[in-house]
């Protein structure tokens, strides 16, 4: 998937370089039970909001995940949550009310929007492909589940974070 075919892969390696590695991260999403008011009809859905930044595409779902369609693991290629629970459901609150702004302003009456964390993080798996030659590394970062390469708010996340991993902690200076 990271090679992308024998064009493809021929003009990724010729800019960024050989892929060297790859490996898996996980980004924790906090579930909500959205439900969106609008002209007197209601719908209702599910959506993970990422808990690190609050600023990455919500991952939308037909219904909770359960049983066989989560896995445990224990892993440290898990960037840890940031956003703070208080602020998480005015974020997808505001997430929201974009997407329906974004459908068209004129269809638009008596909207409301409420959204209920549920319980728990779900944690989604992304890979990240390092190309390079020399000093120079090029991270190219997939979302694991829905297959499709993922853009420079995720690379930028990662990259932070790994480097704020490999630096040593105050206490070891």
């Amino acid at each position: 998937l990271f090679s992308g075919g024998p064009l493809l892969g021929y003009t990724r390696q010729a800019a960024f370089g050989p892929l060297h590695s790859m490996a898996k991260f996980y980004l924790p999403f906090r579930l909500f039970k959205v439900e969106v008011l609008n002209r007197g009809k209601s719908k209702l859905y599910w959506l993970g909001l990422d808990m690190v930044t609050g600023c990455l595409n919500s991952y939308a779902f037909e219904r909770p995940p359960e049983g066989a369609e989560c896995i445990s693991l224990k892993t440290r290629n898990c960037i840890p949550a940031s956003v703070p629970d208080a602020a998480a459901n005015s974020l997808m609150i505001a997430k929201v009310r974009r997407l329906v702004f974004s459908s068209g302003f004129f269809c638009i009456r008596n909207l409301r929007i409420s959204a209920q964390a549920v319980p728990g993080e779900i944690h989604v798996p992304y890979w990240a492909g390092f190309r390079g030659t020399g000093p120079r590394v090029h991270v190219a970062v997939m979302d694991a589940v829905r297959r499709r390469m993922e853009g420079v708010k995720v690379r930028q996340l990662l990259r932070s974070w790994l480097l704020q991993s490999s630096l040593p902690a105050a206490s070891e200076t």
